[in-house]
This record gives C-alpha cells, structure tokens and sequence, in this order.
C-alpha cells in the first residue's frame, strides 16, 4: 500500500461527494428561488482545483509522508466537516443567494467571514506540503488567490451590498 496514493484517493472521493451535495443543494436552492453570482469564474475555478489534485497525483510517487503536516492537514478536514454542517443546505461550491435568507452567521462565521476559503487555501497549501511538494504549494497557492480575489469580491458584491 503506497500511502500519499491512499490520502490522495480520500482527498478526491471527498471532493467528487462534495460535487454531489453541491448540485443537490443548488437545485434545491434554485427551486427556493436562489440565483448564481460570479458564473463566469466558476469552471476556472474548477479547473484550478482538478488542475492541483491531478499534479500531486502526477508527482506524489513514493514520497515519504510528514506526520505533522498530516495531522495538521486532518484538522482543516475537520474545520471543513464544520463548514459544510454549519451551512447545510445552503453549501455549494457556487455563489448561490436566496434572497430573503439571512446570513449564516453561526459556527465558524463566527469568526471569520468566509471560512471555507480559509480552510481551502490551507488545504491547497499543506497537502502538496505533506509530501514536500514545495513547488505545487506554492504555485497552486498563488493561484487560488488569484481566484479567491475574483470570486470573494462576487460574493461579497452580493451577500454584503
């Protein structure tokens, strides 16, 4: 068993069920009468995402692990697990506004206005780190910035103004 190929088959299953929750909450979302904001960004930001996964899973070979690094990437999957439940329903990996609904502001939005991002950017940063993919950490790093420029200033556009 080749261990970084075991953490990389748990890391895209969860992203592919994530996938499925996103387009059953959307539809129920849009049959609620919510719309999209930011679109035109969405399939960049996808790609970006498909685009990261793909180079560990192209580079990651037999790289030893680095346990804390591990451990520290297990704890933004719990921070994740808060989000999606915080959210429920309203989770998707889109900019989806119901008008009327009033922010989420329990659990991590308690503290941060977007924690999922947070928790993302992390993750983008300290999985390739645990296998001491220094080059795509930072490369898919400044990338995802880029796109959470465009798509938190969408979001903030619509939720805030």
């Amino acid at each position: 068993m080749n261990l970084p190929y075991v953490i990389l088959a748990f890391v895209t299953a969860q992203r592919l069920s994530e996938l499925v929750i996103d387009r059953r909450n959307t539809a129920r979302l849009k049959a609620q009468g919510a719309f999209e904001v930011g679109a035109s960004h969405y399939p960049v930001m996808v790609a970006l995402h498909a685009s990261w996964l793909a180079a560990l899973w192209f580079t990651v070979g037999d790289r030893a692990v680095n346990w804390l690094l591990l451990g520290v990437f297990a704890v933004l999957q719990l921070l994740r697990v808060w989000v999606l439940a915080t959210l429920g329903p309203r989770w998707t990996t889109r900019v989806i506004v119901l008008p009327g609904a009033p922010l989420v502001t329990g659990g991590p939005f308690r503290f941060l206005r977007h924690p999922n991002y947070t928790v993302v950017t992390a993750e983008i940063a300290v999985l390739p780190l645990v296998f001491g993919l220094w080059g795509i950490a930072v490369l898919f790093t400044v990338l995802n910035a880029a796109m959470l420029y465009v798509r938190i200033r969408a979001e903030n556009r619509a939720l805030y103004t």
